[in-house]
């Protein structure tokens, strides 16, 4: 994906803000409160954060511009001096002195004041309803999809309103689940924010009556709703995840599929809820088919090089809970040694000795000074984090971002060179008011992108490091990201060293933060991602006295000796 290297311009305190959605301030807010899902077109309730019901309110109350022939233009102020500018405001304009036009309520006639956008001709075009409940394409594509996305197996997520060549290689989430994938038993979603009814939807008939069990983190009043939700369902389950840290989140977002033909894991960035998966950009990698081990198998057989299935056994361990216990059998019974990519995950705690190497930013770190090649000149190289959301990350970047979070990022195998922070700089890709403003969605997309202004107004040299979000090579420019990737890449955007897609916005909650003089690691929420090794992909020897079911030959065939 193609993004913009072009920073910012203006001052900080031009940027429109709002609260704090995936990821909290450390003293920021739980997000417990329901709201109506507007965007789906019914009355179903999930938990949301402050920042999504302000989209969800504005979608079913607009302010729509109106020319007021009693309003005389505003004359052109005086330009603003440094000083001047150098305040943060909450004004919905880059530019003061545009000329002022009227908005309208639709519900009370009220008219206020607010700065004209200058909208292009390519982006006025407003889906049809046709448009907006449209979620899938010709599911007959979707097996040519998979075959297309070997090796990484890496997708985006399909988006309505974009050329639909942008859409050839994506998948939506009835795409995943559709039969053509396999024929469902069981499975498991784990995820933020969920709107159950929709959800139930996104299955195929056949499947909607499958055994289901939804992993969340809602408490109090929210957890209430979301049984509320679930009670007419008797195939659904539910399983709280224990969040024992102030302000953490269930972040992760994964799915686990069993299937009569195996077993597939599919980890994604997408909350399970309409407007996630119809015009934002989000990312997803979806496991090879994974066979089931004969009977009297070694407890060693089925591991992947990348030792995915022994990570993914711990990190469902750390929910201490009887029913992922069943799934924690349902995998060691499953050979995953196709598997190429590293699970770097997040949960709650504190941790020290080797545990502090598990979980979170540190996690990362060992990935890469055990598995990280360099060659001569990559010390050099840029790393580039793009994300959602952000948190609280102190004072100046010498708190958190450029000591031990930027050392993670930046290890490079076991010998590591310390290079001056503009040797390899560090660049954080996060939307502009103008991303947001011109996209798909509108201003609603910044529901979805929940930085608060209580946040921002702390760190301003934060957003010295941010460039424009811009998406040309798949045309998602205007679809706003809720995918969160991190990687490592050459001067000229060529080659990779690492790739990381993960459900971890910017944030200590999210990666960890060190306690103790460094001596243990503090995490809050749960997330998950896969890691990308150039290592990972070489080419394999053909062995002939094992499965190879995730691919037909020429003939159509699979191969499984007997």
């Amino acid at each position: 994906m193609s993004r913009s290297a072009d920073s910012q311009q203006g001052s900080h305190g031009k940027w429109t803000l709002s609260s704090s959605e995936d990821e909290s301030d450390d003293r920021g807010t739980s997000s417990t409160s329901a709201s109506k899902v507007i965007a789906s077109g019914g009355p179903a309730q999930y938990p949301c954060s402050d920042a999504r019901k302000e989209s969800y309110k504005r979608k079913s109350n607009p302010l729509k511009f109106e020319e007021n022939p009693d309003e005389k233009p505003s004359p052109a102020k005086k330009p603003k001096t440094d000083r001047e500018d150098s305040g943060w405001g909450v004004s919905s304009s880059d530019d003061e002195s545009k000329p002022k036009k009227t908005v309208k309520s639709e519900k009370d006639g009220t008219y206020y004041k607010v700065e004209a956008p200058k909208l292009q001709k390519e982006n006025r075009r407003i889906p049809d309803a046709h448009d907006k409940y449209r979620t899938s394409s010709d599911a007959q594509d979707s097996w040519d999809v998979l075959q297309a996305g070997e090796p990484f197996r890496f997708y985006l997520t399909k988006v309505t309103g974009i050329k639909p060549k942008y859409n050839t290689g994506a998948l939506h989430i009835k795409d995943i689940l559709s039969p053509l994938f396999g024929t469902l038993v069981s499975s498991v979603q784990f995820n933020y924010c969920i709107d159950v009814p929709w959800l139930v939807k996104q299955y195929p008939e056949e499947f909607r009556n499958k055994l289901l069990l939804i992993v969340h983190g809602e408490k109090r009043e929210s957890k209430t709703r979301l049984h509320e939700a679930a009670h007419p369902y008797e195939n659904i389950q539910l399983c709280q995840a224990r969040l024992d840290m102030a302000f953490g989140t269930h972040h992760t977002k994964m799915m686990l599929l069993l299937y009569e033909e195996g077993l597939r894991v599919v980890i994604h960035t997408s909350n399970l809820i309409h407007d996630d998966w119809y015009q934002k950009t989000q990312g997803i990698w979806l496991s090879p088919l994974y066979p089931r081990l004969p009977e009297g198998s070694s407890s060693l057989a089925g591991e992947s090089l990348t030792n995915f299935r022994a990570d993914l056994v711990a990190y469902l361990s750390s929910y201490n809970s009887p029913s992922l216990k069943e799934w924690i059998d349902i995998i060691k019974q499953h050979d995953l040694s196709e598997t190429r990519v590293y699970l770097v995950g997040s949960t709650p705690g504190r941790y020290q000795g080797n545990d502090k190497e598990k979980w979170g930013h540190f996690r990362l770190r060992k990935i890469l000074r055990e598995k990280c090649s360099p060659i001569a000149g990559m010390e050099s190289w840029p790393v580039i984090g793009q994300f959602s959301s952000i948190g609280s990350m102190g004072s100046d970047q010498s708190k958190w971002l450029h000591s031990e979070f930027s050392e993670s990022m930046k290890t490079l195998g076991k010998a590591v060179k310390t290079l001056l922070h503009s040797e390899n700089p560090l660049q954080l890709i996060y939307p502009s008011v103008d991303n947001v403003r011109t996209s798909l969605e509108g201003y609603p997309a910044g529901g979805s992108l929940p930085y608060g202004i209580q946040t921002a107004q702390k760190q301003p040299w934060l957003h010295t490091y941010f460039h424009k979000w811009k998406a040309e090579t798949s045309g998602r420019s205007r679809a706003m990201p809720h995918i969160k990737t991190y990687m490592r890449v050459s001067p000229d955007y060529s080659e990779l060293m690492w790739f990381l897609v993960t459900s971890a916005n910017l944030s200590k909650a999210a990666w960890g933060s060190l306690e103790k003089n460094g001596t243990q690691l503090f995490i809050r929420s749960y997330e998950l991602g896969v890691l990308f090794l150039p290592s990972a992909f070489v080419n394999r020897p053909w062995v002939w006295n094992i499965p190879y079911v995730n691919a037909p030959d020429s003939h159509g065939n699979i191969w499984c000796p007997s």
